[in-house]
């Protein structure tokens, strides 16, 4: 039973995306050929069907076990489109005198050798590194696809009897037909609110089926004569069964070596883009519960389909959306249904083409016109907008992409649309390595504002905020190579006209370092080692900065002694470094009377509250409480230093360190709740511990002094408040 509705959902899928697809793969085709004239306008659309159909059976064939649908796409057949265009118009003498049959013969050529290609980028497992294609060159690519089909469709929109191109229609004005603008103007409508009118139905077959039935009744009425053509209606030359006749005349054109550079340089830009067009609609038909597609078998299947489409009078596949998110919305889920799809667009073009060739050319292109309009590159129409916000450098970088794009549309609608594919991809590889040289510091700052989250007394942090202005941190950014390492070593330097005594390079957000990279940072390091100035590194522990110094053997001890795993510990071993300088604010141990929390008490209260404190001593790394244990103890250190750590499910995260002088666990004596964190000794450790039960003592015996006490904990902790408010202001500036 349940093979049976399987089998019952992949037929229906397969018959629904058939009806999607069948137009759409006739629209291409009849638009890869619009330049070969009216007698090629039929064969065209049965061109886009063939192929519709042979890549999808070699598709399976070959492996594929999904529910994609393949179709001639936009940008590919743009691409024939204009390479067809350019070849009737050229004035090459063996082009001339050769005619269609050498013009068929040279698109073949090139789609059998893209196709080939195509295959052999999969097999050498270049589809991973195409995914990483310029945007803008894709962009503009599509929009320019985008344009133009929409264009070349105003011809049948305007009822003319035979094909006119757009860029002639103004002279025939006076040859519109109203009633076909209208038909067309009805047929985009209803396409366009298809969602709203009929959300279970597809908005093609919405849109074809409002505009065949508004022309018919119109023919009905006696008014064909104001309607347009069909797409069958006129004369029409047949293209042979297979390539073999064409390329016989390829094999006995005159000068065979002229037509190379067009063919070969044709069939490697159709390869790129075919392939980029690929790659990215596997990512947008994957449903969420499929597994993810290998790029590389996927380019394997198309480019080999592509070649046995060419063997056919075909032209170049791809996946195709909208009949592959219909296949799948109606029930198919395997294989079968690309087979049911592809059988049905068989018999289409072998058994019903001479009724399929009734469909009214102005419905046919106004449905393409929408399909048009949707395939302009949204993130491209974006970069207009982006170009007037966002500060100077932003804008900068918008101007370039959108550049990019113009550029590339330009040219490959005015000049040749081959070289517009090699001239956007090197104006891409420009634009990368102008980014690539530029700095890779984020962001520069100094520590007198900010500081790292150990506590710290109040003289300490005075002192700290006069003198870490000295400390100066880089934030980088990128990849770490020669180029952007060059421009880091001079920010540097520009900075070092500054006081400085100790550098950190903020590494978590560099992307990639290479050979060079690590040795520049060990010129680095060297180089400010002889000024006396430390250089410090802050990298996670599986951070790929830490993973290239240790690939590249630059942790040597001396430098690994200075990494540390995020910028806080850098910051706090550079305070540390500041504060040994002035012996009277570090010592190893101190009294209880140097703490700040008791600097306004007398020697007599002083040794009132001693009574009620205890000394306890803890070895490195021993737990001084844990999260979640009940609140009842202050602690003041006076010797060595704690840590306290929040637990997280990715690890525990360091919130403070305590050094002596600074106090932890005070609101112990405020509110008793449970312990928040978790405090472990970082060294041997020297504490005096107040407990609740001995301040109640206090309180009880001398409550002016256990008020004051309060008072002083409320003073440390705005002291702590103060300072990280500066350090958030600083760090959003």
């Amino acid at each position: 039973m349940k093979l049976l509705s399987s089998v019952r959902g992949d037929v229906i899928g397969g018959l629904v995306s058939a009806a999607v697809a069948i137009p759409l793969a006739m629209g291409y085709g009849m638009f890869a050929f619009a330049a070969l004239g009216d007698d090629y306008f039929a064969s065209g659309a049965l061109a886009g069907l063939a192929t519709a159909c042979v890549v999808a059976i070699i598709c399976v064939l070959l492996g594929d076990r999904t529910t994609t649908v393949y179709a001639p796409r936009v940008t590919s057949t743009f691409f024939l489109g204009l390479l067809i265009y350019g070849l009737v118009h050229s004035d090459m003498p063996t082009i001339v005198a050769g005619g269609i049959p050498l013009i068929l013969a040279i698109t073949f050529s090139v789609v059998l050798l893209a196709g080939a290609m195509e295959a052999l980028f999969g097999l050498v497992k270049l589809g991973t590194l195409i995914k990483f294609a310029p945007h803008p060159v894709m962009a503009g690519f599509q929009d320019a696809a985008a344009a133009l089909l929409f264009l070349v469709q105003l011809g049948n929109v305007c009822g003319f009897d035979r094909s006119v191109p757009f860029t002639q229609v103004h002279q025939h004005l006076a040859s519109v037909k109203p009633l076909s603008l209208a038909i067309a103007a009805v047929t985009f409508v209803a396409m366009w609110n298809a969602r709203k009118l009929l959300p279970k139905v597809p908005p093609i077959i919405v849109g074809m089926g409002a505009g065949c039935i508004l022309y018919y009744v119109g023919i009905l009425a006696g008014l064909g004569a104001y309607l347009g053509p069909a797409v069958a209606g006129g004369p029409r030359t047949a293209i042979a069964l297979t390539e073999l006749p064409y390329l016989a005349d390829l094999a006995r054109a005159g000068d065979l070596a002229a037509l190379l550079p067009t063919m070969v340089g044709g069939a490697i830009a159709l390869a790129i883009i075919a392939s980029i067009d690929a790659l990215l609609c596997a990512k947008l038909v994957t449903a969420p519960d499929e597994p993810r597609r290998d790029g590389d078998r996927l380019l394997v299947r198309l480019g080999l389909g592509n070649v046995a489409a060419s063997c056919v009078g075909g032209i170049t596949s791809g996946i195709n959306i909208g009949p592959s998110v219909a296949n799948r919305a109606f029930g198919a889920r395997t294989a079968l249904s690309v087979l049911v799809n592809a059988a049905a667009l068989l018999v289409a073009a072998a058994f019903l083409f001479r009724w399929l060739g009734e469909i009214p050319r102005v419905v046919l292109s106004a449905v393409i016109m929408v399909i048009a309009v949707q395939h302009f590159d949204l993130w491209s129409l974006q970069l207009v907008g982006r170009l007037r916000r966002g500060p100077p450098a932003h804008r900068l970088n918008v101007a370039l992409d959108l550049a990019v794009v113009v550029v590339v549309a330009v040219l490959s609608i005015t000049l040749n649309i081959v070289l517009a594919v090699f001239i956007g991809v090197a104006l891409a590889v420009v634009l990368f390595v102008f980014r690539m040289s530029r700095s890779l510091v984020r962001r520069t700052y100094r520590c007198s504002g900010i500081h790292s989250r150990t506590s710290r007394t109040a003289p300490e942090r005075e002192f700290l905020e006069r003198t870490g202005d000295s400390i100066l941190v880089l934030e980088l950014q990128g990849a770490l190579f020669f180029g952007t390492g060059e421009k880091m070593l001079s920010d540097i330097e520009i900075a070092l006209r500054h006081q400085t005594s100790c550098v950190i390079l903020d590494m978590r957000r560099l992307t990639e370092i290479d050979s060079t990279g690590a040795n520049i940072l060990l010129e680095l390091k060297s180089s400010l080692g002889s000024r006396q100035k430390p250089l410090l590194l802050a990298a996670p522990e599986r951070s790929v900065a830490r993973e290239r110094l240790e690939n590249f053997g630059a942790l040597r001890s001396s430098v690994e002694a200075n990494m540390f795993p995020d910028v806080d510990r850098a910051i706090e071993s550079a305070e540390d470094e500041l504060l040994r300088s002035q012996p009277l604010l570090y010592r190893k141990e101190i009294f209880l009377q140097d703490v700040g929390l008791f600097r306004d008490f007398s020697n007599a209260d002083l040794a009132a509250i001693d009574q009620h404190f205890l000394r306890t001593s803890y070895q490195s790394t021993s737990v001084v409480f844990s999260e979640g244990d009940p609140g009842n103890q202050l602690f003041v250190v006076t010797k060595g230093a704690a840590s306290a750590y929040m637990q997280t499910p990715n690890g525990n995260i360091r919130l403070t360190t305590f050094v002596p002088g600074t106090m932890f666990g005070e609101l112990a004596l405020l509110d008793r709740g449970a312990r928040s964190a978790t405090v472990v000794a970082d060294e041997e450790l020297i504490c005096y511990v107040l407990t609740t039960s001995n301040f109640a003592a206090l309180s009880a015996q001398f409550p002016n002094l256990a008020i004051r006490l309060l008072a002083a904990v409320g003073s440390e902790l705005s002291g702590r408040l103060r300072t990280a408010n500066r350090t958030i202001h600083q760090l959003e500036t």
